[in-house]
């Protein structure tokens, strides 16, 4: 009888222990996702916070405060409401609705917006010092602090109103087929616009993208559920360059703001040409552009006169076998106007290196494996550049100060782990260092750059304190090649049992250009996992060869078979998993987006004995119906390499399938449009084969708002169904 009850009793403590802790409360994807209703309150808090100069400036939403970077200390500088009756602006027509920036060090400015206005208002005297009426309408704007000018694209034609508030309109002939002042080759190369004023603000340099010869893909749009007057579905079509197709025509003009006069750059024929990364020199008379041949293995800084157009010379020249890929632009030392820092991967990894404007190497001023992520700015008095890089660790991202003169390089940020971000003062004598660790949800430190010397200003609380929080783990396995070393994130289920056997999510991504697992709050885990792990799966997520931040030669292993060696990598995941007791290999599931919707059906098909279910959203399933620029970067054009589109074709693996596979995309997806997932249905079709299919009407490669949260209601929902 006694062993009896002891047995009870252990029983009894074993099932207490795998409930819930008392007051816990469960997540629900209104908490989790980015379209929730609960979704900012999970949130880590923050401070919102700038620049006047030197002087720190908190901003709220009716009040501003200054902060000794020294000791935190806060004071108030103005209040909106006071600053509105003090301005006389308080018609609810001009009325300052909230706060953008201090743009003047030397100058007591705040520029505001009203909803209908532009403003620069002094906050001392309350006077407002410039204003100028804002175009609601407009597709892109760019203002220019030294001039007051601003240029604008309305209709796709390019307008600038001058610091007088004098509007002209610059060109008269735009359309969807003649593009002006907006972003350009699918904003690939680093390209987030297409307006690039000289410093002075006295001329722009602006993007012309012909596009009349690129084909239109046949989008849609479907009449809204209350729109009694639209009956049909009305035509939407998106200008698609696909892989080995023709593509668009860019030339750059040159628009000097008191003449009207515009002049285009002489660069030669566009065809089959990327241009890119446009930059000027301090005196504002040169323009710079990193000019691409289409087969992206050739990349040449050329230097412009800004009057003429005129071609002057050839500063840089790179190549590369495989693909070269600037990203950024030149950038002039503020204390020498004959020199710029200029990036490049030509040693293996991405670094700054020292050029003068005859085209000479100075000196690399960063090397090392290890990858130079953001340059913040420069400390102008004592000569150095500041920089976020990954040369502590491969997962993290630090802040670091280097020496122009000597090279040394010195860690500035607070603590040294985690994933920092910087925002540079003026002069460089100051740093906001934004950072997170995994098991620190968001700490701000203000630092000294010169004296090294951190201040802690803020740290939040846990968001998700109270709640059923799984275990975050972080590891390295080797790749396929037994060498390189691959780092993963698992989320436990939630009261984790080890002597139990778990269904387990395999999450990917794995192409170029994004990573999943960095030294973030919880290993920089999605909520979605966190959800899936209080339903008691495991979720496991390996960057693969491949994805960023490891260096060119990691990147380019996948050169021209995307998906091949991405496979070999997270298969070898697989096999750790093999390892662990409480993996249920049975019961294995896979789940990605876009590049992962690729490789969601490509695991499925080339291993249907190994996934159970997947669920692939936005997937690519032929690479010869994906975009110019990004698809023979790194898989030449279907011409030059049939074999590769043809190995990594999902077409003729849809005979493969065996599991559950559901495949989701939006309607009017632009990025990877629908052909692709219709494709692969008609060809299962005709295989037999049966993947279930959801699409969201009217929304694009992405779920917008809170038809995100209906997205991963379906998408648990369907691993639910059939893996659990």
């Amino acid at each position: 009888m006694k062993t009896m009850k002891r047995k009870g009793l252990l029983l009894l403590l074993m099932a207490l222990a795998a409930m819930p802790m008392v007051g816990q409360k469960q997540f629900t994807l209104e908490d989790l996702n980015f379209g929730g209703t609960n979704y900012r309150k999970m949130l880590p808090k923050s401070r919102l916070l700038t620049w006047w100069g030197d002087q720190l400036i908190r901003m709220g939403g009716d009040t501003c405060w200054t902060v000794n970077p020294t000791n935190g200390k806060e004071k108030v500088l103005f209040t909106r409401d006071k600053l509105n009756k003090r301005a006389g602006l308080l018609a609810d027509s001009v009325a300052i609705t909230r706060f953008e920036s201090f743009p003047y060090a030397d100058k007591p400015f705040v520029k505001a917006w009203s909803g209908k206005e532009c403003m620069l208002v002094n906050f001392k005297t309350g006077k407002v010092e410039w204003h100028q009426p804002v175009d609601m309408d407009a597709q892109a704007a760019e203002w220019h602090k030294t001039s007051h000018a601003t240029a604008f694209v309305k209709d796709d034609n390019l307008f600038v109103t001058d610091g007088s508030g004098n509007t002209r309109q610059v060109t008269h002939d735009g359309s969807r087929d003649l593009v002006y002042g907006q972003s350009v080759h699918r904003n690939e190369f680093g390209i987030e616009g297409g307006l690039f004023w000289n410093p002075q603000g006295t001329r722009l340099a602006f993007y012309r993208m012909d596009q009349s010869m690129v084909t239109d893909y046949p989008l849609i749009t479907v009449p809204e559920l209350n729109d009694s007057a639209q009956v049909i579905a009305t035509p939407a079509p998106e200008k698609y360059p696909m892989a080995g197709q023709t593509s668009h025509l860019v030339t750059v003009g040159v628009l000097d703001v008191a003449t009207g006069d515009t002049v285009y750059l002489q660069a030669g024929d566009p065809t089959d040409r990327y241009f890119s990364n446009i930059s000027w020199n301090p005196s504002g008379d040169v323009v710079y552009m990193m000019e691409g041949n289409r087969d992206q293995n050739v990349v040449d800084l050329v230097a412009y006169d800004a009057v003429t157009g005129s071609r002057m010379r050839t500063l840089y020249h790179e190549a590369h076998p495989k693909y070269v890929e600037p990203q950024h632009p030149i950038t002039f030392l503020p204390w020498d106007k004959e020199k710029f820092i200029l990036w490049s991967e030509k040693d293996g990894y991405n670094h700054l290196y020292l050029y003068d404007t005859a085209g000479r190497l100075v000196k690399q001023l960063t090397s090392g494996n290890w990858v130079v992520m953001d340059m913040l700015g420069f400390d102008t008095e004592q000569q150095a550049v500041i920089i976020s890089a990954n040369a502590d660790n491969p997962i993290q991202q630090n802040l670091y100060r280097v020496d122009v003169s000597t090279g040394k390089m010195t860690r500035i940020d607070e603590g040294g782990r985690g994933w920092h971000n910087g925002n540079l003062s003026a002069s460089g004598s100051y740093l906001i260092d934004y950072y997170q660790e995994p098991d620190v949800p968001r700490n701000i430190a203000i630092v000294d750059t010169r004296k090294n010397l951190q201040y802690r200003y803020f740290t939040a609380p846990d968001p998700w304190q109270g709640y059923d929080v799984p275990e975050y783990r972080c590891g390295t396995i080797k790749a396929a090649d037994d060498n390189t070393d691959l780092y993963y994130r698992m989320v436990m289920p939630v009261n984790f049992d080890p002597s139990k056997k778990y269904p387990t999510v395999v999450y990917v991504y794995g192409g170029p250009h994004a990573h999943n697992v960095d030294a973030r709050w919880h290993w920089s885990s999605r909520s979605w996992e966190t959800y899936m792990a209080q339903r008691g799966y495991l979720l496991f997520i390996l960057d693969n060869r491949g994805s960023e931040n490891r260096g060119r030669d990691f990147e380019q292993a996948t050169f021209r078979q995307l998906g091949q060696v991405e496979m070999q990598d997270q298969m070898r995941g697989v096999d750790f998993l093999r390892t662990l007791n409480y993996v249920d290999t049975a019961r294995l599931g896979v789940h990605g987006w876009s590049f992962g919707g690729f490789m969601t059906i490509s695991l499925m098909t080339n291993y249907p004995d190994v996934f159970k279910v997947g669920v692939a959203g936005g997937p690519v399933i032929d690479w010869k119906w994906y975009e110019v620029m990004y698809g023979e970067r790194y898989m030449d054009t279907p011409q030059t390499n049939p074999e590769g589109y043809a190995q990594t074709s999902l077409i003729h693996k849809a005979k493969d399938l065996k599991g559950r596979l559901q495949i989701i995309i939006g309607l009017n997806d632009p990025t990877v449009v629908p052909q692709h997932a219709y494709s692969f249905l008609k060809a299962c079709i005709a295989a037999g084969t049966q993947p279930d299919f959801y699409v969201y009407p009217g929304q694009g490669h992405n779920m917008m708002g809170h038809q995100s949260v209906h997205l991963h209601e379906r998408i648990t929902r369907y691993f639910d169904d059939y893996l659990k």
